[in-house]
């Protein structure tokens, strides 16, 4: 048995292709995400991965829609995002494939 601890990853990812890491695989990757209310992330996309977001407590707000706990969010690749935790929240989130530096910010100019 091994035993890992979630504060010991990165932003909560523990499975993928990177270190730290449980399990390191190009196939996906997984992370519990905890967020502070106000907590942002800007607008982005990924290229290359399918980003699935669970929310498991509180309310965030995603390209002007608010979603709640139970809220499962599908964001394709190319399908642009933002993230603002409206509470404390957290969140699983799911990648496919995992790939690295595949996240692209809008351009401010766009």
């Amino acid at each position: 048995m091994k035993v890992f601890q979630l504060d010991d990853m990165i932003k909560g990812w523990f499975i993928g292709n990177f270190a730290p890491t449980v399990l390191s695989t190009n196939s996906f990757e997984v992370a519990v995400k905890k967020y502070k209310a106000g907590d942002y992330e800007p607008i982005h996309h990924h290229r290359k991965a399918t980003e699935i977001t669970v929310i498991i407590d509180g309310q965030v707000k995603m390209n002007g829609s608010i979603y709640i706990a139970g809220s499962i969010i599908v964001i394709d690749p190319f399908q642009e995002t933002d993230f603002l935790a409206l509470t404390d929240v957290t969140t699983t989130v799911i990648k496919y494939p995992s790939a690295n530096n595949d996240k692209y910010l809008r351009d401010q100019n766009y």
